[in-house]
């Protein structure tokens, strides 16, 4: 368990550095040609490295959602979720926080004013989608990744290729929903940076843990139920 839990924590941890920290520096500075196609890249790219490097040890979760939606379909056992998530919520802290330190090296830089890569809804919507908009779009898209990991770790899957399939899956929700919240479908991504925002981020982290949740225990029963041969 020890290892596992290691493992959840460092793939949270990349997958904070790298999704959000794209977002937090290059995204911020449009001259650099990196928009949120490359945030969505990021994400996808950071879940797939990571699903290769440590996901023959833990499953490569790195999402508390994605726990809950295994459980769900069948595919993990209920007694070591607490600890997963733990260890997923904790990585993602440590990740924002290597990214605030970094982030207030540079001159001006306040993480409330900037949004700190965090997820919202109305007013701080990126496109300001109301909460309606976020939670359907949140509540879909988990749902169809979770679709995607239990179709692709499948064992009637092609082998191998599972976090390839699922960090495809993850720059495309991404590329869709960039603009309705920033994009969670992950409840830590959005606690650890909701944290260093520390206003409206928190305020409205609630949703970005309900919505994620509903829809991945949606997905895994959908994969369970319907699809899974027996």
């Amino acid at each position: 368990m020890g290892k596992k839990l290691s493992a959840e924590f460092f793939g949270t941890f990349w997958l904070v550095f790298g999704g959000c920290g794209s977002a937090i520096f290059a995204a911020a500075f449009p001259d650099l040609g990196i928009g949120f196609v490359g945030v969505a890249l990021a994400f996808g790219l950071t879940v797939l490295t990571m699903a290769y490097a440590v996901g023959h040890i833990s499953g490569g979760h790195f999402n508390p959602a994605v726990t809950l939606g295994l459980i769900a379909g069948g595919r993990f056992p209920a007694k070591e979720a607490i600890p997963y998530i733990v260890a997923q919520v904790i990585g993602g802290i440590a990740a924002a926080t290597c990214l605030w330190l970094i982030a207030t090296g540079r001159a001006g830089f306040d993480a409330t004013a900037s949004g700190f890569a965090a997820n919202g809804y109305g007013e701080h919507s990126p496109a300001q989608y109301s909460l309606m908009a976020a939670l359907i779009a949140e509540i879909i898209l988990t749902a169809f990744f979770l679709i995607v990991i239990h179709g692709a770790t499948d064992k009637r899957a092609p082998a191998g290729f599972a976090p390839i399939a699922i960090g495809l899956t993850l720059t495309l929700i991404h590329l869709i929903s960039i603009p309705i919240t920033n994009t969670s479908v992950n409840p830590a991504r959005s606690t650890a940076v909701a944290i260093f925002q520390g206003t409206w981020a928190l305020q409205q982290l609630w949703m970005f843990w309900v919505a994620p949740i509903i829809g991945a225990i949606i997905g895994g029963l959908i994969y369970r139920t319907l699809l899974e041969s027996k």
